[in-house]
């Protein structure tokens, strides 16, 4: 069921396998090899996950071409010009959670949300293609101007036995060292992201990258379909999806009225100096 691939043109992706999970609150990315060609599939995607935001690589889009999805917000960085407009990003964010653009300095196809679900966190969508030479210097920066805690998705054209692939190559890598140099979690398991057509093989080419604090909390899935594209969408989502986070108690030591306290507490000088804490306890 996992590696069933579509050819018929525009199969809405609504129909999805029984498998999925509905799940509020998740987060979707998706190599779609072109959005104008793919908005049914995108809609059908967005019906069926509602989900806070879309990290799309590839949309092949250019500055004068407008991309609208009802009750969504877009950011985008469209391919260079020149470029015959391949490449190009871009984070489709639900108008029900309160969320804003975050400006990045960088020469990669990157793009970057601040949106609150639970916390407030940062959710970026970058796209590395597979032919282009790039540095850690410029990987290191990106996820410098990233206020933690965030989530990095995207399509890294990178393989490495870390996220399921069989053999590790030199992108592969380079990923390996900006997660380990920045502490940074991958999400991805052993399922396969990317179809092969020429060959007939898969391959895990699109990766879901944590800060260490959302590790625990997130939960990482492949869709069952391509949706006409050669990328599988992948889905995180919220670990624990029926209830909140439950986080501690956080207390405001400074408005506290500690002379009342003391006069409460009946602390004498005897109790303070006593050096056997039972002892203590049996004179208050």
């Amino acid at each position: 069921m996992k590696y069933i691939i579509l050819r018929e043109h525009r199969i809405s992706c609504f129909v999805l396998a029984s498998s999925y999970t509905f799940l509020m609150g998740s987060f979707l990315s998706w190599n779609c090899r072109g959005i104008r060609s793919k908005l049914q599939e995108l809609k059908g995607l967005i019906n069926y996950f509602h989900p806070v935001c879309v990290g799309l690589q590839e949309t092949f889009l250019s500055s004068n071409i407008a991309l609208k999805l009802r009750g969504y917000t877009s950011v985008r960085k469209d391919a260079a010009t020149g470029s015959n407009h391949s490449g190009g990003v871009c984070i489709l964010t639900s108008n029900l959670y309160p969320s804003t653009p975050l400006t990045l300095h960088t020469s990669l196809q990157a793009v970057a949300v601040q949106v609150h679900v639970r916390a407030l966190f940062t959710v970026c969508c970058v796209y590395l293609p597979p032919h282009d030479v790039i540095s850690e210097q410029d990987l290191d920066t990106l996820v410098d101007q990233l206020p933690a805690p965030f989530l990095l998705l995207g399509d890294f054209n990178g393989h490495s036995t870390l996220w399921g692939s069989d053999v590790t190559n030199s992108r592969g890598r380079q990923i390996e060292r900006l997660i380990s140099n920045n502490c940074l979690c991958p999400l991805n398991n052993d399922e396969k992201t990317y179809f092969h057509e020429p060959t007939r093989t898969f391959h895990s080419l699109d990766l879901a990258i944590c800060s260490p604090t959302l590790l625990t909390f997130l939960h990482f899935t492949v869709g069952s379909y391509l949706c006409n594209s050669d990328h599988f969408p992948i889905i995180v989502s919220y670990a624990d999806s029926n209830s909140e986070i439950q986080y501690p108690p956080r207390y405001l030591y400074q408005r506290a009225d500690w002379g009342n306290f003391m006069q409460l507490a009946n602390i004498t000088e005897s109790m303070v100096c006593t050096a056997d804490i039972t002892e203590a306890v049996k004179m208050s």
